[in-house]
């Protein structure tokens, strides 16, 4: 790497991953942590599905208009921006007196959040070229694969060995550490002359996402037939039909419509949907299940998923290399279904609780199905589309396996019948088989393999007419 490499790509590829991981070690730490909220700060599964959805509400609504800021205002200052406010809402929710104060600054780390992905990438797109630029992306994912491994076994340490309140500051030294790596590099700021925020299209897609979750996480406690209830969900489905229509008609649309007239794009999106739905169901049941139903201490209910994560980091590289040669269609039919196996594994699981035999061969299946899938998903959805508009179809790409999770971790009461006891565990079960499963037929039906490419022809990209 550091042959191929100049001093400022070396630092711009460090601060990318630097940033990135912010984020996705909060996203994987923060489930550990849970129960030990929940059993503080009161609340039950209402407060456990808030704590995870209000990060996600503001970070899927607003991680799309998170590529216009940087156009507008510049990549490094977003992520600079981004780290500070992620920092001081890390330290607030760790000293958090009440669960609603709590909440209330998840959704504000949400925001600081949705600046740091998406800026990361265009960083490193704004930095590389060619072959280069895919290697340094593919060093990217390997190293924020780390985060996945690194949340759950750092919360559990910090719940069952200190407190809940540090799994939060956990951030606090890899964000000091790209503010230094940032002042070090010293580059020039780049911004798109005549850009510009589409301000009320994020307005309306917060306000979508914002009524139709609280309608879903609050309906079962309040009643579905509660005023509240029915207007929070029509406002919000409104206000996210209002967004369709501004992105159709805006100057600079957030999320351009155009995109989706490209098959393996909106195809993609739709089993991202599915499958991602069913990854974030999947990985708050089972880490919140292994320690208030089978009885399991923080660390090791961390620990319980790690085999998932060693498969992917083994596998990943191997299995993209395999989807480059024969095609991303049979990958993410497969990956999907081998997925769905490993879901139904978990039905398994009984009141006499055996980790090896009931929960370890399903994360084994598990982990399998998700190193065949996403590899292939991401070159399917971003190899469809022209390389100079592959920085707003990641951000969309990933908004969409965000609010996804959103949906699913909002609809949590529901699916497992108002409480994470055996049954409903068995039912998320269930949920997270057929969801998977949905995921692997759309992607059979929709997905295209490109035509095989010759060693000198350029990559052949599907276009619509707009692009």
């Amino acid at each position: 790497m550091a042959e191929t490499m100049t001093r400022d790509q070396r630092l711009v590829l460090w601060i990318a991953v630097l940033a990135s991981f912010v984020s996705f070690l909060d996203g994987t730490v923060v489930n550990v942590a849970l129960p030990a909220i929940a059993d503080e700060l009161g609340g039950g599964l209402t407060t456990q599905q808030w704590v995870v959805d209000a990060y996600l509400v503001t970070l899927g609504a607003l991680i799309l208009v998170a590529g216009s800021l940087s156009d507008v205002f510049g990549r490094i200052r977003v992520i600079v921006v981004g780290l500070i406010g992620f920092g001081v809402t890390s330290v607030a929710i760790a000293l958090a007196p009440t669960a609603e104060f709590l909440i209330v600054t998840r959704a504000l780390q949400g925001v600081a959040g949705a600046l740091l992905v998406p800026s990361s990438l265009a960083l490193i797109t704004a930095n590389f070229r060619g072959p280069a630029q895919a290697r340094a992306i593919g060093i990217w994912t390997a190293a924020t694969t780390v985060a996945l491994i690194a949340g759950p076994v750092l919360g559990g340490l910090s719940v069952d060995f200190l407190s809940w309140r540090l799994v939060f500051l956990i951030n606090v030294v890899p964000i000091g550490v790209t503010l230094w790596l940032l002042a070090v590099l010293r580059q020039r700021d780049v911004r798109r002359p005549g850009a510009a925020v589409d301000w009320i299209g994020a307005l309306l897609c917060t306000i979508g996402l914002g009524g139709a979750v609280f309608g879903l996480i609050e309906g079962q406690r309040l009643g579905w037939g509660s005023p509240l209830i029915v207007t929070t969900l029509v406002v919000g489905v409104l206000a996210f039909a209002g967004f369709i229509v501004r992105q159709a008609l805006a100057r600079d649309p957030m999320m351009p419509l155009s995109l989706f007239r490209v098959r393996n794009f909106w195809t993609g999106n739709v089993a991202t949907a599915f499958i991602y739905a069913a990854i974030a169901l999947n990985g708050l049941v089972v880490v919140v299940y292994l320690q208030e139903g089978a009885g399991l201490s923080a660390t090791v209910a961390g620990l319980a998923s790690l085999p998932v994560t060693i498969l992917m980091i083994l596998l990943s590289s191997r299995i993209g290399a395999l989807a480059g040669k024969w095609g991303p269609r049979l990958f993410m039919t497969t990956g999907p279904l081998v997925m769905a196996v490993a879901a139904a594994l978990l039905l398994t699981v009984n009141a006499d609780f055996d980790y090896w035999w009931q929960v370890l061969p399903s994360m084994v299946v598990f982990g399998l199905g998700l190193a065949i899938t996403v590899a292939p998903l991401t070159a399917a959805i971003l190899g469809a589309i022209d390389p100079s508009r592959s920085g707003i179809a990641s951000a969309i790409n990933n908004a969409v396996a965000r609010v996804a999770g959103l949906i699913a971790i909002a609809m949590l009461a529901v699916i497992v019948g108002g409480a994470l006891d055996l049954r409903g565990f068995h039912q998320a079960a269930i949920v997270t088989a057929v969801l998977m499963a949905i995921g692997g037929i759309v992607s059979f039906l929709g997905i295209r393999n490109p035509p095989k490419e010759t060693a000198d022809a350029p990559p052949v990209v599907e276009k619509s007419e707009d692009i």
